[in-house]
């Protein structure tokens, strides 16, 4: 209370210093006006000549010969009724950008119109504010500073719309002055507007961020209905931000352990929920590293989960232009849970693909029958699986990770979205590095992920020698291999020589089905299943005649010794080969004509040794 009472008597002092500077000396002061803790020592006649309210107190109780009168919640407090006292005693002062909020307010509340005395001072308020602020962008932006702290009555009596209004009629106005300026002649005689970083009639940005949230977003509202650039607004969302919410540093930098005051929170949850609000609609009107920072606000101040998923939505609809440090939004949850919030990215990614979907072209149609080899979309889908396989490797380490989320980021993405498995595999590798209890039944699940055909030859070599992998896996792995080196080695068959069909079957198929349509795309990939079902089929006909060749073998070497025998025999089981292919040099005979060669040999054996 002490330290109350010094502050009063501060204030009162340093009131009756002012107002004694041009007060009447000679006149002794017959009623005295207390505003806010200030008291004013005042003579009744020149205030009740300008002031309705004055008058009509003094006239209340002329009966009492009232000497004091208290104005509570008088706007601007003691500094502008001292203002106000200067009019009534004909005192001249300046009326500027910085108080004519308040002389509109004081005048209003003081009842100070032409009702009572000719050019008083609310019509004098009222013509700088029309004639000088309202023509003025910066001037605007000074008022609406002061009416914060003036409100409702500022609203009222229209002064923060009419400040609003001008300020956004302003900046329309000079971005089609701006525009008119750039455009230019092309080199083929079109009219056409010239690029430019960045233009020059956005100075208007910085000014705006002064401005309480409130009252920016009413100025950002009204310049989308005026029709300004949403590139301009993105900007001005962008500048507010980044003053507004990197005051706390602790906001932008999640491993800090500083304890963030509550009201400070509250008032920056109210930002990011405002902004996100006042984005504009089109694509890339802002960053995607700009959202991605709010989202990571707007998770860690817990914000409306409308904010969120508004943010998620446009984040998805430009995710092919983010890198992997964007989607690297941390966890704010409770300890024991996951580094990184994995369920937001994976909402993002749905985003995404619906978006791809829902705004797809009618007339992207005709791809199916076109020779193009990718369209736009196909072009954000590889980028966006490289992303997510980048980010799969990033989040495997954690120990917390479980398989099912896991599991639903790399099974977001269609099967032709990835061109090559390479990273996807080490994703994958690493995440069974770092949860070695995982069971085989989560192993192969994990492993089914991987289309071992668009293994790179170093990432399938690596891969055949993985001991983490299942046993299925790593045998898939060396059977795609073989078949890769049977590629090779037919490009060096002479063009007239007739191959198999499963020798012209290439390898590399699974990479350049990603290129194709999704219908063509099916149909190879059905071809292919059947190329594939038939190659098992020979491969098991081969086991066969392998087995009953090994039986012979063990019943010849039970009833003879016969060195002739073993020879002969070693000469004939050198022809056979498990893929198909006969070892000796300068063998082109086909897989087919092999095989049936290999049988001959092996129904002759068996006859001659029984």
């Amino acid at each position: 209370m002490d330290r109350t009472d010094k502050q009063q008597l501060s204030l009162v002092k340093g009131t009756r210093q002012r107002y004694n500077e041009w007060i009447f000396r000679d006149v002794p002061s017959d009623i005295t006006i207390e505003v806010n803790g200030g008291a004013f020592s005042l003579h009744k006649f020149p205030l009740v000549s300008r002031s309705g309210r004055i008058r009509r107190i003094v006239a209340e109780n002329r009966d009492d010969d009232i000497s004091r009168v208290v104005l509570n919640n008088l706007p601007g407090g003691a500094e502008c009724f001292e203002l106000a006292a200067k009019f009534c005693y004909g005192i001249n002062f300046e009326i500027t950008s910085t108080n004519v909020a308040q002389l509109c307010c004081v005048s209003d509340y003081l009842e100070m119109t032409e009702d009572f005395s000719k050019d008083n001072l609310g019509s004098r308020a009222e013509e700088y504010l029309e004639s000088v602020v309202c023509k003025n962008l910066e001037m605007c932006v000074e008022v609406l500073q002061q009416c914060e702290s003036l409100l409702p009555l500022a609203d009222e009596l229209k002064v923060v719309i009419r400040c609003i209004d001008a300020i956004a009629s302003k900046a329309c106005a000079e971005q089609i002055a701006s525009s008119f300026s750039r455009l230019e002649y092309s080199s083929s005689g079109r009219l056409h507007m010239s690029r430019q970083a960045k233009c020059d009639s956005d100075w208007w940005i910085e000014d705006l961020s002064v401005l309480r949230i409130d009252m920016y977003q009413r100025v950002i509202t009204a310049m989308k209905c005026r029709g300004v650039r949403p590139e301009s607004i993105g900007a001005s969302l962008v500048n507010y931000a980044q003053k507004e919410l990197t005051k706390k540093s602790s906001l932008w930098n999640p491993s800090s352990q500083t304890k963030i005051d509550s009201d400070s929170s509250m008032h920056e949850k109210l930002v990011v929920e405002t902004i996100v609000s006042l984005l504009p609609v089109e694509k890339l009107a802002v960053p995607i590293t700009f959202l991605f920072g709010l989202l990571r606000s707007a998770v860690m101040l817990d914000c409306t989960i409308a904010s969120r998923l508004d943010l998620e939505r446009r984040i998805g609809s430009q995710l092919d232009v983010a890198t992997l440090d964007d989607i690297l939004v941390p966890s704010f949850k409770h300890a024991g849970d996951t580094l990184f919030d994995v369920d937001t990215v994976h909402r993002i990614l749905v985003n995404f693909f619906q978006q791809d979907d829902s705004e797809e072209d009618p007339e992207d149609a005709s791809f199916f029958e076109s020779d193009s080899p990718r369209s736009p979309s196909q072009t954000a889908l590889v980028k966006v699986s490289k992303l997510v396989d980048n980010y799969l490797a990033e989040i495997a380490p954690d120990a917390n990770l479980k398989l099912s989320k896991f599991l639903v980021i790399a099974e977001t993405l269609p099967a032709h979205a990835r061109t090559v498995h390479d990273a996807l595999y080490r994703a994958i590798d690493i995440y069974l590095k770092a949860h070695q209890g995982l069971s085989d039944v989560d192993k192969k699940k994990l492993c089914r992920l991987i289309d071992f055909q668009k293994l790179s030859q170093e990432a399938g070599a690596h891969a055949a020698q993985n001991e983490r992998l299942p046993l299925q896996s790593i045998v898939q792995v060396l059977y795609f291999e073989q078949l890769r080196l049977r590629n090779s080695l037919s490009c060096s068959f002479g063009e007239d020589d007739p191959k198999p069909i499963h020798q012209s079957w290439r390898i590399s198929s699974g990479a350049l089905s990603a290129a194709m349509s999704p219908r063509d795309n099916y149909a190879s990939l059905r071809r292919e299943n059947r190329e594939l079902k038939l190659e098992l089929a020979r491969l098991r006909m081969r086991l066969n005649d392998l087995e009953r060749e090994h039986a012979c073998m063990k019943r010849d070497m039970a009833k003879s010794g016969s060195r002739k025998f073993m020879s002969s025999f070693s000469k004939k089981i050198g022809k056979l080969s498990l893929f198909g292919h006969s070892s000796s040099r300068g063998s082109t005979s086909p897989s087919k004509n092999s095989h049936r060669t290999d049988s001959k040999v092996i129904e002759r054996t068996c006859a001659s040794t029984e």
